[in-house]
């Protein structure tokens, strides 16, 4: 039995979580989601995820400091991270932050699918 690939979503918006919940589940993935962006480390550990879709913007918090504190975390460095924004400009300051894809909001399932799909090396 091959292991089913786990998703964090990080986003202070239950609507786009709940979606991105649904329309990912529906493709096979495990979802985990979560508003709470300071307890993403701990999630990733406690729950062995592969990938996190993590907000720029979120509860007060800028998204690229989780993300760098993802990626300089020698337990965890490896998991993948996706942000997302409606900052349209905000993509070099994602990437910059250790980010391995950005997608603006809103966004076209499909390019969502691809994104998750290149990210993960499937």
């Amino acid at each position: 039995m091959t292991k089913k690939i786990k998703i964090l979503v990080v986003d202070d918006d239950a609507i786009i979580s709940e979606m991105l919940k649904a329309v990912l589940e529906f493709k096979g993935y495990e979802v985990l989601i979560s508003g709470e962006p300071n307890e993403a480390e701990n999630l990733i550990i406690a729950n062995d995820i592969d990938l996190v879709i993590l907000d720029k913007l979120i509860s007060g918090v800028d998204g690229t400091d989780v993300c760098s504190r993802i990626k300089s975390n020698a337990i965890i460095s490896e998991v993948k991270v996706m942000m997302m924004t409606a900052l349209h400009n905000a993509g070099p300051d994602c990437l910059a932050a250790g980010a391995d894809s950005f997608m603006t909001k809103p966004f076209d399932m499909q390019l969502l699918f691809t994104n998750v799909e290149t990210v993960l090396n499937l």
